[in-house]
């Protein structure tokens, strides 16, 4: 971490938590509590087997703390007092416990270390009848004598309040970007020496300086057709045949913020190179779009009539953008959502709710797959990621409809041994305009 970076922590953790204090106390007065009990997860065990799975913590903990390797830890928060870290350090010789904090935050918190759940009872109020808990209902929390686990409208109002970034979480994703970029630049050279998926994917590693289970998300990296496999979770380990292209989509991961960045590359093929940057100044239309106050529903439906001026510039279509949209021939080409909201999840909480108290705000016909659908406001990060994609399923099925006479099937045919194009950058959403973290991240980085 840089001195600069760790001063902007420093300076912002403060001002985070009061307003997370704030949201927190008006969400459990609204909702009936008195104080809240997060759990930050449990270890979870392979079936028959005395392993477990790579711990992941929880996002309403990691809100809190970022504190990654704290599997049965707690934070315990009654309105106006200092939160408590109860802190789960096993005193174990097979693994290793977590190590015991220090840096920007730790002064923020009350923090005690315990060796089990029996002693982190020990460690809370022991009245907590009037407090929720959310997480993992692990055996013996009944003992623990909480009011409500996981209470949906308390949850809800948490949730909702998320989508609004403050200005530490925003640190915290740009530095996230920053690392990404850096391993998407380490991938796209490996690309270019001719490494294997599987090659690639460690050079991604080695950029960002992290490991697989330390990343938001397992890498998608699709060389040549496996890119219109949307979340295609292979690596192969040997070459193809032939190099047409590249598409990887992988974030990395700070302080439990993620960054979620696709790129798409050519091996050396000038038509695809060139349809290539054509999304990519589609994308930087789209990004154009974003700013506080549109309804992202709109964003997503110009990202289908742009897409049609694409498939009709590259000749993948015999009509018109507008007869493209209406018929649903760009959903052929653009199945999925342009984005969702970006925190301590890559798919964040949120993205549909209507307001704090309840209701949903539904998604446009014929769009089952938009994750998002709120107006957007200050402090939201987004991503956006417009693609196009050649996948056998949906051409299959266009051709055997009314779609079938409106597809340039040569074309087509030309293009699917690339598998598609994914272009995604998470943006900032501010009170006029937007900062687009990813390409802040590159051209950094490009800088020195």
């Amino acid at each position: 971490m840089s001195a600069s970076l760790a001063t902007e922590l420093a300076r912002t953790f403060g001002p985070h938590l009061e307003a997370l204090c704030a949201r927190t106390a008006h969400a459990l007065e609204k909702s009936g509590f008195k104080a809240l009990l997060v759990h930050s997860g449990s270890l979870l065990p392979v079936f028959e087997d005395d392993r477990t799975y790579a711990f992941e913590v929880h996002a309403p903990f990691k809100v809190w703390v970022p504190q990654a390797e704290a599997p049965d830890s707690f934070v315990y928060f009654a309105p106006g007092s200092r939160p408590r870290l109860v802190l789960n350090q096993p005193d174990d010789y097979w693994y290793k416990s977590a190590a015991t904090p220090e840096g920007y935050w730790v002064r923020h918190f009350e923090i005690v270390s315990v060796p089990d759940l029996e002693a982190a009872r020990a460690a809370l109020p022991k009245d907590l009848s009037g407090c929720a808990y959310i997480g993992d209902e692990f055996p013996g929390l009944a003992a623990f004598g909480v009011a409500a686990a996981n209470p949906r409208a308390l949850i809800r109002r948490l949730d909702y309040a998320r989508a609004a970034k403050t200005p530490y979480e925003l640190s915290c994703l740009r530095e996230a970007s920053r690392l990404g970029a850096a391993g998407h630049v380490a991938a796209a050279e490996a690309f270019r020496a001719g490494a294997t998926e599987f090659e690639i994917e460690l050079a991604f590693l080695r950029g960002c300086g992290q490991r697989e289970q330390e990343l938001p998300y397992n890498p998608i990296i699709a060389l040549n057709a496996m890119g219109a496999v949307l979340h295609y979770q292979v690596l192969q380990k040997a070459p193809p045949a032939e190099r047409y292209s590249l598409l990887i989509d992988a974030g990395a991961e700070f302080a439990g913020y993620a960054s979620d960045i696709t790129r798409t590359y050519a091996a050396d093929d000038a038509d695809f190179a060139a349809l290539i940057a054509r999304m990519d100044g589609m994308q930087r239309a789209l990004c154009d779009q974003v700013r506080a106050g549109v309804d992202w529903r709109d964003i997503h439906l110009k990202a289908h009539a742009l897409t049609a001026e694409v498939l009709r510039d590259a000749d993948l279509i015999l009509c018109s953008p507008a007869e493209a949209v209406e018929a649903h021939v760009t959903s052929v080409f653009l199945p999925h959502g342009i984005g969702h909201l970006l925190g301590l999840e890559v798919h964040d909480v949120g993205g549909f709710m209507a307001d704090a108290e309840g209701g949903e705000i539904g998604r446009p016909e014929g769009h089952p797959y938009l994750r998002l659908t709120r107006v957007l406001e200050p402090g939201f990060v987004v991503t956006m990621e417009p693609g196009i994609y050649f996948i056998d399923q949906l051409l299959k099925a266009a051709r055997a409809d009314s779609r079938a006479g409106l597809i340039n099937w040569s074309r087509v045919s030309q293009l699917s041994r690339f598998g598609g194009i994914r272009i995604e950058d998470d943006l900032a959403v501010q009170a006029k305009g937007v900062e687009n973290l990813t390409r802040d991240a590159f051209r950094s980085l490009a800088q020195g």
